[in-house]
This record gives structure tokens, sequence and C-alpha cells, in this order.
């Protein structure tokens, strides 16, 4: 095999798998193999010339330790359930609901100190002299106000890592003890860790890459009492608490600590709230703390000669790539699962190390690969995305993970994989370390979180498919392989003002969540300062409720520019003239039914500059108008597709005035995309649809080439 077939994969392995291994190794030109949680690596494969991983664990897999100091046992910040006072006394369970293996109530540090009582009818905490806990019991004794209803926040011990009980419950482990999570933050434990760190570096000279998974304090992953998941929060903060920790913080922030904090209100700090400040300052604090402590452990692996990997998934809180700290750690690589091209881009777009490689989907896991399950179909649809995504940011490595003898044994699953990793080196080949072309103006994202969160903010659990989302999520899905350089700004950024490099703005999602804005749209410098951005000649496109915020008459904050507001029932008495007219250059390529997915119902179109481009009855879908000099465009919903790409695409170059331009590279089917790397003289033509296509491309306006493609293909053209 040469030198082209070869490299920038990564295969799992395990101890029965040692012959089967090499072969698919040859076989797939893989240049780097690791070990999974639950495996080990073979001794045979250490002596290949593979570039060995090793998954090293910071926070668990020594239970002897952790039992030894159940002090520095990590911890959660739970709430109890919400229950009702019918008298002046209520009493509440704190561990209903929980599952006893892997939470235990924290009766070692003070509850009156770091617990809190909340009368959820006013919103108040409950003075700590009207509360106790009874232990025999596990209750909170309430001194209660009739018909109140009341939670407890409480503190609560990781006795069971969250992670492994998920691998334990996925692959039905039966006999594998339950792993207790220890917390590496806390003065013994963090020089317990660092001293077995060295010892482990030395102990295992073979290993070229030791993968941290990930570092300290575990996402929000809590089980229910009948072991299925209850909270999962990718970005939650509410397991990077303790006591400790707590003291540290209220020393740097200079005002004290209050669980509600953490907890805000059950939601536990969803993504999709707006942050409070307290939040805010907390996530500063953890970053500096975690980045720092991260440091040392890199250092130590890079004192043994060894690179240090980070996976972007377990225990990353504190670590997040985008935020300001991030680089500080050393990092030489980061590693993480993609599942599309939203997933790939916030692995991709990481700056501060050395490399970048991706976990492709699905896991090698039973879950997928059993009967029933469609593991071909599932990594193709994930391939489809991530190509676009890949051509635009290029990872530098791919990568799989869990049980090879799965993959094995699925019939043609290894062929897919091998398709995979061709097109991947074809990329790179061609590419040759160089740029794809990108639009002569930046697309802004406004919502709650900006950069920290870049390619993250619309999403719950890593990656999948939610029902209330996927309407606004297909915005940055497509755009993760759209030829535009994209930032992500805040409300407070918005109002230092608006970079000029950027054209066109777009706001998404439902009303009063952080990627909308909620209550942001209450200030005047936040409507001002995009009024004036529009009207100057700038694009403004909103997708769902963007700008909404019942105050003063409008729904919409920004209905003026855009030229529709949701009715309410509040204006149902204002007649309402709404016709439609599709004639538009965003339709032009378009044919068929227009997907909104859910979208929003009652959507009028208002003002003297609008034209209605869809409907649905006698309300609008999508709507253009006019501001001063600049355009808007509104979509009820945008969920991810072929088709949706190419219309978002055409209404980025509309709202941006710059429709001349959008035939530079293009490509005339819907299905299909392009892009062109300019200094190699190659341009990409991607087939996103498993079926065959024509299409013509085009290059500076002129049709070049017709192209008749086959399902799923990427074809490259000389420029």
């Amino acid at each position: 095999m040469n030198n082209e077939n070869r490299g920038r994969l990564t295969l799992p392995t395990d101890v029965d798998m040692v012959e089967e291994t090499l072969r698919l190794k040859e076989l797939l030109g893989a240049d780097a193999l690791r070990d999974c949680d639950g495996t080990n690596m073979p001794e045979a494969l250490l002596e290949s010339d593979a570039k060995i991983y090793a998954t090293y664990y910071t926070t668990r897999k020594d239970n002897q330790w952790a039992e030894s100091h159940p002090e520095e046992v990590q911890q959660e910040y739970l709430s109890s359930d919400r229950v009702t006072a019918r008298g002046n006394s209520l009493r509440i369970e704190l561990m209903k609901g929980f599952h006893r293996d892997q939470l235990k109530v924290n009766t070692i540090d003070s509850p009156k100190r770091w617990w809190e009582v909340m009368d959820r009818t006013t919103g108040q905490p409950v003075p700590a002299e009207q509360w106790e806990y009874d232990e025999e019991t596990g209750e909170v004794v309430i001194q209660s106000i009739p018909y109140h209803q009341y939670t407890v926040s409480f503190l609560a011990f990781l006795i069971w890592d969250p992670v492994h009980m998920y691998n334990f419950i996925t692959n039905d482990w039966k006999d594998a003890p339950h792993q207790l999570t220890y917390d590496v933050r806390q003065p013994k434990t963090q020089a317990y860790v660092k001293e077995k760190l060295k010892r482990w570096c030395q102990e295992n000279p073979q290993v070229d890459v030791v993968r941290f998974t990930t570092f300290f304090h575990q996402f929000t992953l809590t089980f229910d009492d009948q072991k299925r998941e209850k909270f999962v929060e990718w970005f939650g903060y509410s397991a990077s608490v303790s006591p400790y920790i707590l003291e540290q913080f209220e020393k740097w922030a200079g005002y004290p600590f209050r669980p509600e904090y953490i907890v805000d209100q059950g939601y536990h700090n969803s993504i999709f709230r707006v942050p409070s400040k307290e939040f805010r300052d907390f996530i500063e604090f953890q970053q500096i703390e975690v980045c720092k402590l991260a440091k040392e452990l890199v250092d130590i692996v890079h004192s043994y000669g060894k690179e240090a990997m980070m996976f972007l998934g377990d225990h990353w809180i504190g670590t997040e790539p985008f935020g300001k700290y991030f680089k500080e750690i050393g990092l030489d690589a980061v590693v993480g699962s993609v599942g599309d091209g939203v997933t790939l881009r916030m692995i991709s777009d990481i700056k501060g190390v050395k490399y970048t490689e991706g976990r492709l989907l699905p896991y090698f896991f039973p879950d997928v690969f059993t009967e029933g399950g469609d593991p071909i179909g599932e990594a193709q649809e994930n391939w489809l995305k991530a190509r676009r995504a890949i051509l635009r940011s290029p990872l530098d490595r791919i990568g799989y993970g869990g049980y090879l003898k799965l993959a094995n044994e699925w019939p043609g699953f290894i062929d897919q994989i091998g398709r995979v990793v061709e097109e991947f080196r074809q990329i790179h080949a061609n590419s040759q370390g160089t740029g794809a072309y990108t639009a002569p103006f930046k697309v802004g994202i406004l919502n709650c979180w900006g950069n920290l969160r870049r390619w993250m903010a619309n999403q719950v659990h890593h990656a999948l498919w939610y029902r209330e989302i996927y309407s606004y999520v297909g915005v940055i899905e497509c755009l993760s392989g759209m030829p535009f350089e994209v930032e992500f700004i805040t409300f407070e950024e918005l109002k230092e003002g608006i970079d000029p490099g950027i054209r066109v703005l777009i706001n998404a999602g439902d009303a009063y969540t952080s990627w909308s804005g909620a209550e942001n749209w209450k200030d005047e410098a936040v409507v001002c300062a995009v009024r004036r951005f529009v009207d100057a000649g700038g694009g403004f496109i909103g997708v769902g409720e963007p700008s909404a915020c019942q105050y003063q008459g409008r729904y919409f904050q920004l209905s003026d520019v855009l030229g529709v507001d949701r009715e309410l029932g509040f204006s149902m008495s204002t007649d309402k003239y709404n016709e439609m007219d599709s004639r538009h250059f965003i339709l032009e390529d378009i044919e068929g039914e227009i997907d909104f997915g859910e979208g929003k119902s009652r959507i009028y179109a208002q003002g003297e500059n609008y034209q209605i481009l869809n409907m649905d009855g006698k309300y609008s879908r999508l709507v253009v108008n006019r501001y001063g000099e600049g355009r808007s465009v509104y979509f009820a919903g945008l969920p991810y597709s072929p088709q949706n790409c190419r219309i978002l695409l055409r209404a980025i170059y509309y709202a941006a005035h710059r429709e001349e331009d959008m035939k530079k590279y293009y490509v005339s089917h819907v299905d299909t995309e392009v892009c062109a790397f300019e200094e190699t003289g190659k341009i990409a033509v991607i087939n996103n649809s498993r079926e065959p296509r024509k299409t013509d491309l085009y290059v500076k306006g002129e049709i070049r080439r017709h192209l008749d493609m086959a399902p799923m293909e990427i074809c490259w053209v000389e420029i």
C-alpha cells in the first residue's frame, strides 16, 4: 500500500482481536491503534509499527483510593422533586427518583452551609432555621406555608462514575465492578493523581499518545431509580462542585455562593437557559482552575516524551476549547465524536493544538450493531453531513471507537469504512493544507453564548436529535459546510460594535432561550444596533422566534426589520391582508414543497416592504423584507436537508446584496454542493444524496462542466 492510501486513521482493538486488527490495519491503512473503555491493548500489538493510543482516566479506575478518601469523591448538586405543602410542616425525600447506586447524599459537609431549601411559589430561599435534615429517613423537614411548593437543592456524592454507568448499561456488562469517581481538584487526590500519572508513564513506555478521558469534571449525567437517563446536559456544571471548590470560588468572586446558581430553578443551567452573571462567573472560575491543573498533567506526559490528547466528551467541563484559557493547557491534540457537520466543526475549528481527530459515529457498540440496527445507514448519513464540513474545516485525522469485533462481524461495514477513509485522504491530497474558497463577507450568529460555545449552543445532549430544536439546528448544520466564515457573537459584543466583515446576522430559536436571546431584546442598545446595521445595508436572517420577547405591543422586537410578527391573540382584532408571491431569487433552484420542520404558527407579515414567499393558510412561513438599505429574511423553521442548504445559501447571498458572487463556484442540483481549493486548482463536487444526480458546475458564473454523479459521490475537477 502506497503512502497516499495510508495514515490519518485510528482503529480500536481488543485482546482477542490481534490478528484481525493487524489485517484491518493493513487493509485500511491505519497508522494508529487505540484501546477503548472496558478493553485492554493486546501486548502483541505494542510491537507493531502503529502509533499507540492509551485511554487514561484521571478520575476513576481506582476504587481503592476513592473508598479510602470518601470526602474527596466527586459531588453533584441535585434538586429534589417539587412538593406542595398542605399544612405547616412538609417532609421531602431527597433521593426519590434518583438512582441510589449512582448518588449518595453528602452528610459529611454541613447541609445548612451548602444546601438550599427553595419556596418555588415565591422564588425565595427558606431561612436555614426553618428546616432540618433527618438523616435517618433521608428527608428534609420544612416549616412550610400551606399550598406553597418547595424543593431542596443538596450535594450528593457520585459513587458510580456516570460514564462507566452509561457504558455498563449500554453494553450490558454483568461482572464489572462499579467505578467510583474522585475529585482531582482536592488536595490529597490531586497529589496522588500526579504521582500515579508519573508511574503510569514510566510503566508504559510503548504508549505514544496519552488520551485523557477527559480531565476532572463530568458533564451532568444523572440516572433515575430505573437506571434511565434522568437529566443529561453536555455543558452542565452541576457535577463540578464541592465545598472545597466553592470556598475557592467565593474568595475569587468576592461574594457568597448559592446552590441556586447551579440548580437554576431545576433547569441546572441547560444550554438553552440565558446564563446568569453568577453562572458565567462560575464557568470562568472553573475554566481558569481546570485548565491550570490540566496543564500540570500534560506537562508530566510531555516530560516522558509522549503526546497528550484530550477527548472532547467525558469529564470535559472546564476545558471548553473555545474558552480563553484552553490554549494554556498545551495539549497536542483533541479528539471527539463526529455525528454530523456541527459536531465536526466544534472539533476541527479548535486552535492551540497540533492536530484534531474525529471519532466517526456510530461507535462499535451493541446498541447499534444489533438485530434491527442499521450501522451502515447511520455511517453513511453521518458521513454525508461530516464530509461537507471537512471540506470547509478539515480534521487532521479520523478514527472509530468501540469494539472492533462488532464492526468486523457486520456484513459490509468494513467496506463502508474503507470508502470513507479513501475520500478523507482524497480531500487532504487535493487540498494540500490550503483553505477552501469562502465568500468575501462573514456571517454572524447572534446568541447568548457567542464564541465560548462555538458550533455548540444548539444542543443539550451531544449530537442527538430533538424534536423541539431540529427546526433551528438545521441553520448551523447547513452553515457547517457552506462557503462562509462564521462568527459567533454575544449580545454584549453586539453592543460594542459589529465586525465590519460581517454582512449578515442570524438569530434563531425559540423565544426566551439562550439561542434566541430572551430579555436581551428589551435592551435598546441591542435593537438599535441591529436596526442601524440593517438600515446601513446589512442583512438579517431570523428563524423561528428571532428577537422574540413580549414587550411594548410587539412579540418580535425587530418586527420592523423582519417584516413579520407572531399573533399571540393580542392583535386578532387588527386585520391582516397577507398574499403570497413566490417569485424570488431565494427560490429559483427550488422545486416542490419546502420543509420548515415544526416551524412556528401564526406568523403574519406587516409593514410596507415585505414579500411573502411561502404561506401556510393565511399565515406566513418565508418572508423577505426591505429595511432602509438592508434586507431581511424570515423562516418559520429550517431543518437540515440539502434543499434547505440551498435555500439558506441563496438567502444569505440575497441578504448580503451579493447575489452576483453566488455562482463563482456553484452547482445546479440542490442535492449537490461545490468546494473550491484555488491554491491547488482543485474543485470538489459532492452528491449529498444516496441517489444518482445530474448537476452543472459553474465557475465564475459560467457552466464549466455537466456531471453525472453516483450516489454519495465526491468528484474532483480541475479549476
